[in-house]
């Protein structure tokens, strides 16, 4: 699904979204996932829980350079390429802030990662997607079927 940034924007805004987080499905050449830890100490109420690269969005950004940014910040990986549209998801963090989460998938100039904010990260396969939630699973396994020929 191809989606421009502004249409993407205009819908969450449309549907009452506060906050805007874009996230990323970053792969390795063996397929595996890159996922980030979050610490137990979480202040969004996602303590232990496993992630994709994001960022949320500043004032004035656009989609794609929210995108960027949070890749960096989170990782220390500069993307390349930003590929594909894979879907979105609302949630409310901890604050009760009503969220949606715009991902895609991302090539970056390396595998070389130095975590700002998480306390752990790995390259997950398939069946390592246990601790991701539904909806990041959802986003893997339709990415997963596209990419990789599998349902993970």
């Amino acid at each position: 699904m191809t989606e421009s940034q502004h249409t993407l924007l205009t819908a969450a805004l449309n549907d009452g979204i506060e906050e805007i987080v874009v996230g990323a499905v970053l792969a390795d050449t063996a397929g595996r996932v890159l996922l980030l830890h979050r610490p137990n100490d979480d202040p969004d109420g996602f303590a232990g829980l496993w992630e994709l690269p994001s960022g949320t969005r500043e004032p004035g950004e656009m989609v794609f350079e929210t995108l960027v940014r949070g890749v960096e910040e989170a990782t220390g990986l500069t993307v390349t390429v930003v590929g594909g549209y894979l879907g979105q998801f609302d949630y409310r963090p901890g604050s009760g802030t009503a969220t949606r989460q715009f991902t895609f998938a991302v090539t970056t100039d390396g595998d070389s990662v130095q975590l700002s904010e998480h306390d752990d990260y790995q390259w997950a396969a398939h069946d390592r997607w246990d601790n991701v939630s539904p909806e990041v699973r959802r986003i893997l396994q339709d990415w997963s079927a596209a990419h990789l020929g599998n349902r993970g």
